[in-house]
């Protein structure tokens, strides 16, 4: 494969079927449409944590959660492990973010030529009620946030990503004049389509209230005694869904399909600047996002838990050699995008990269290589007292989906008949043998007891350093997003 420039951009929850390419009746997304249509489109991609932060480290070192001990949004990438931006530029590479990482700060050896406007966890700590996983401490500001800014406007997020996209397009015009010896690449990284749910209003009129279906399973009945114990205290943590009726879900939906197709522009409006500076021939694109939303399915808003919704996300590739508007059904996760980013430049893997990174080029994927691949995802963050490990991998019996709670039973989809998940199979005898080849499959990836001992203790340290549990509570508040400044 010839080397080329790179241009990964990587919006921020954006769930997986919400853009036309992926079968999506309504929503709106015309120049990611186009992309998938003269690339590649991964059916399966997956987010390494369905929570930013830890993904984000993930993405960047290209090893698993556990394996880099960012369980949290309180415990960023600091540049304790290097990244593919790292190698990049030790070889000469130039390498460029533009927009939001979510890292330390921008003092830390994150790895990158230059930063161009940043965005790190809030003053370097983060959200640090996710700490607090021995007892759980209330969360009421977030859910109550979430719900009431819905609508029609702009915010900090949406007048962010469109200094970002000005950002990115200037920079490619400087790209033009000064052509660089090597293949770049540059990390762009757009908010949208995360919440607040306000969406410009020429984005917000393209959808109605009326047409919006309802959440799926949205009506979901939160007894205890009937939510799987793994997720019962969850529920309980982060009720959204007691600030939500349908009128509210309805416009809550309008306003986040608004958001997809604002950032489908933002793309769009990149894309358009790359050709018009002939830049476009010798520049592969990935488009992808940290993470999906829950839309009010299963009684649930924001992400932060291993269904399809939270931890599925979009998935695009271009100039895959010989492939043109093609999908790829393969199991994918952002880990893959280390060795993606070294492939498209044409560095190859040293010895222990290939001896220790779990993932793989996605070029390589899209052509056919590991077609019964395993993938993987964890959760250590807020709200629950247990870690949550999703599995996921295919057979000729089914699309198995299998998720594990340290200390309760387990959760066990197949998505090839129940796309849904409205049938959890792990109960009934008939699925005991595929349950326990799950657990293997997870097993060889992960010790889930020793990954979860390893993550509390990790955050009963970090809460001494911050002063205590009191100390956290009050520390910088129970805020629901990162503000942007300006």
């Amino acid at each position: 494969m010839k080397p080329k420039n790179l241009l990964y951009i990587i919006s921020d929850e954006h769930r997986r079927d919400a853009l036309g390419c992926y079968g999506h009746p309504l929503v709106q997304t015309p120049n990611l449409d186009k992309l998938a249509a003269n690339g590649v489109r991964f059916t399966n991609g997956y987010t390494p944590s369905p929570m930013c932060v830890p993904t984000r480290a993930a993405l960047h070192t290209g090893r698993w959660v556990h394996q880099i001990g960012t369980w949290s949004s309180a415990e960023p990438y600091e540049g304790q492990v290097e990244g593919w931006a790292h190698r990049l530029r030790d070889a000469g590479h130039r390498v460029t973010s533009i927009g939001k990482l979510h890292f330390r700060n921008s003092h830390e050896r994150n790895g990158f030529t230059e930063e161009i406007l940043p965005v790190h966890i809030l003053d370097g700590i983060g959200w640090t009620h996710g700490l607090l996983r021995d007892e759980l401490p209330t969360y009421s500001t977030g859910l109550k946030e979430f719900a009431e800014q819905v609508g029609r406007g702009s915010s900090s997020y949406t007048d962010y990503d469109k200094k970002v996209t000005s950002a990115a397009c200037d920079w490619l015009r400087d790209r033009a004049e000064s052509p660089d010896e090597k293949p770049w690449v540059t990390f762009l990284s757009l908010v949208s389509p995360h919440y607040p749910l306000i969406a410009p209003a020429e984005f917000y009129d393209l959808y109605d209230p009326a047409d919006m279906p309802l959440p799926i399973n949205h009506d979901f009945d939160r007894d205890p005694e009937k939510i799987t114990p793994g997720l019962r205290e969850w529920y309980r943590f982060y009720n959204y869904a007691q600030h939500f009726d349908e009128k509210r879900m309805r416009e809550a939906m309008v306003a986040y399909f608004g958001l997809c197709s604002f950032l489908d522009h933002c793309v769009g409006t990149v894309l358009d600047t790359l050709a018009e500076v002939g830049l476009a021939e010798d520049t592969r694109i990935v488009y992808t996002s940290d993470h999906g939303e829950m839309l009010g399915d299963h009684g649930h808003w924001t992400k932060m838990c291993m269904y399809e919704s939270s931890v599925g996300i979009p998935m695009i590739l271009t100039d895959v050699d010989g492939e043109s508007g093609t999908v790829c059904e393969t199991p994918v996760n952002l880990i893959d995008s280390y060795q993606t980013i070294l492939d498209c430049v044409g560095l190859p893997l040293t010895e222990q990269e290939q001896n220790e990174l779990p993932g793989k080029s996605l070029y390589d994927i899209a052509q056919g290589a590991e077609p019964d691949r395993v993938t993987f995802s964890e959760y250590h963050d807020g709200g629950t007292t247990r870690g949550h490990f999703m599995l996921r991998y295919s057979d000729q019996d089914g699309d198995w989906k299998f998720v594990y709670y340290v200390g309760c039973r387990p959760q066990l989809f197949n998505l090839a008949n129940d796309p849904q998940e409205l049938d959890d199979l792990a109960t009934d005898s008939a699925y005991a043998e595929v349950l326990a080849m799950c657990e293997t499959k997870l097993r060889a990836i992960v010790d889930p007891e020793a990954a979860d001992g390893r993550a509390h203790e990790a955050q009963r340290k970090r809460v001494e350093e911050l002063g205590g549990r009191d100390a956290v509570l009050g520390l910088i508040g129970d805020f629901g997003f990162t503000p942007i400044d300006g």
